[in-house]
């Protein structure tokens, strides 16, 4: 029966160097696109607003036309009370029974013109929000042109770096299985708090990549001899040797292209 070869710190080093030099390619892909996935997600997320804010005005019309048409039913009520009381006015037999009525039709007036006062002010609302309608219609049109040309321009974008980023994302999750889950956590957790996402790094003219720290020499070595994980003290990046990264940099040029 084989035996299961032994997975070495090289072998892990170089599996992590390999996942960074792919997750940074993706990374670079993903930069190409810039602003626009945010802006698109803006502009869409205004015009839903904008919607919401469109249906809340038309509610609020709704609202109004229907206070309107239950001031014109009060207008009709109190027109028909008005004309039956002055009739009964003409029947009365003594000045008690005509006061009583023609308090009777003061009031429905007063009635029909409060109605009518307040028809004047729910118009006027319509009226207002309707230009607010208006508006907001004008500038959701404006809005979803915009997103369109967005859309157009990251549809491309994305058209162009969709076949390759498919790959790298798939490479990705098969190099991630090389190595521990532990390890890995790790590489994960250091790429998602460092600027870039860089949480493997070469030793860069005795410092780490991207570090204005000096790397002692002994520590040098001991990167070097591969027997270890190492960790710059400064930024919690895992650090590689140079040569060891100018290898893999070549493997994975060859798969990028």
């Amino acid at each position: 029966m084989a035996k299961t070869k032994e997975v070495t710190v090289e072998d892990k080093l170089r599996a992590l160097y390999d996942l960074q030099l792919i997750d940074s390619r993706i990374d670079e892909i993903k930069n190409t696109r810039g602003e626009l996935p945010l802006e698109v997600e803006d502009l869409e997320d205004e015009i839903e607003g904008l919607n919401t804010r469109l249906a809340n005005f038309n509610n609020d019309i709704e609202n109004l036309e229907t206070s309107i048409k239950n001031r014109k039913q009060t207008i009709e009520e109190a027109n028909a009370l008005i004309k039956k009381y002055t009739t009964q006015q003409k029947n009365v037999r003594n000045n008690r029974e005509f006061d009583s009525l023609s308090k009777e039709i003061e009031f429905q007036e007063l009635e029909t013109q409060l109605a009518e006062k307040h028809i004047k002010e729910f118009s006027a609302k319509i009226e207002q929000k309707n230009e607010i309608i208006s508006a907001a219609k004008e500038k959701i049109k404006e809005r979803n042109n915009h997103l369109k040309i967005k859309k157009e321009e990251l549809d491309a974008i994305m058209a162009e770096t969709e076949k390759e980023e498919k790959l790298l994302n798939k490479k990705s999750e098969e190099f991630g299985k090389l190595i521990d889950e532990r390890l890995l956590n790790a590489y994960k957790r250091i790429r998602a708090k460092v600027r870039n996402g860089l949480a493997v790094v070469p030793i860069q003219r005795g410092a780490s990549g991207g570090s204005f720290f000096t790397i002692p020499p002994q520590k040098q070595m001991e990167i070097a001899n591969r027997k270890k994980i190492t960790s710059d003290e400064h930024s919690g990046r895992i650090l590689v040797d140079a040569q060891l990264a100018e290898e893999e940099r070549l493997k994975m040029e060859k798969l990028f292209s």
